[in-house]
């Protein structure tokens, strides 16, 4: 009895250290995959016409999903507005409040739209001047598949608008913030006449990379 509860024993303890051994693979497995795919951070649009929830890409454009994040963070988005709204093209916003006032920015980012990412139906990408490297807080959501938007080389006329993140979930109120009827205000066209306010937008976590992306028409 006392030889079986002795290799009984033993037994417990390997299939312990087996176990905590197995762990400590999974972590540095897991903090491995971590370290090279970075998680990509999900951002929810509260806004007067629905929600709109965008997941960004880290791995492809850094530098701008920083950016975007920090002014998400400070708030700098709430109280904003889509103030450009063009059908069968994009919604613009991030950039006035609802009375047309332009909020002051932070630097340029650097344009990273050579990261492979296309202007296809539900992306997000940085709105920007003539000036390749002027993005600072306005995006755009395209409605439609704008190939012209695209990068195809690092001069001025072929640097074209970068994409870092796209739409998984609320594409009906991209929809809906589109089919807006718009106008003149002041010095500005194709602005809604009924201000599509974003009234909150907050990070709510992050997923992992999916090896391929779902298509944007899937996220109703």
């Amino acid at each position: 009895m006392r030889i079986h509860a002795f290799i009984n024993k033993e037994a417990l303890m390997m299939n312990k250290l087996f176990a905590v051994a197995s762990a400590a693979v999974l972590a540095v497995s897991v903090t491995a995959f971590s370290a090279e795919t970075p998680a990509n951070p999900r951002v929810k649009l509260e806004t007067t016409k629905g929600t709109i929830v965008v997941e960004l890409f880290p791995k492809a454009a850094p530098k701008t999903v920083e950016n975007f994040l920090q002014y998400v963070k400070d708030g700098f988005y709430d109280g904003t507005i889509f103030h450009r709204v063009i059908k069968n093209f994009m919604i613009q916003g991030g950039g006035f409040t609802k009375d047309m006032n332009e909020k002051s920015t932070r630097p340029p980012v650097v344009n990273e739209a050579d990261n492979g990412l296309k202007n296809a139906l539900g992306t997000l990408a940085m709105a920007r001047t003539p000036n390749p490297n002027s993005a600072t807080a306005q995006f755009f959501i395209n409605v439609k598949d704008n190939a012209f938007l695209n990068f195809r080389s690092k001069d001025a006329d072929g640097w074209g608008y970068c994409v870092f993140g796209r739409v998984v979930s609320g594409l009906s109120v991209v929809t809906a913030i589109e089919n807006e009827p718009t106008g003149t205000s002041g010095m500005y066209q194709d602005v809604p006449l009924t201000p599509v306010v974003m009234t909150k937008v907050s990070l709510v976590g992050t997923v992992a990379p999916a090896k391929k992306a779902a298509p944007a028409e899937n996220a109703k």
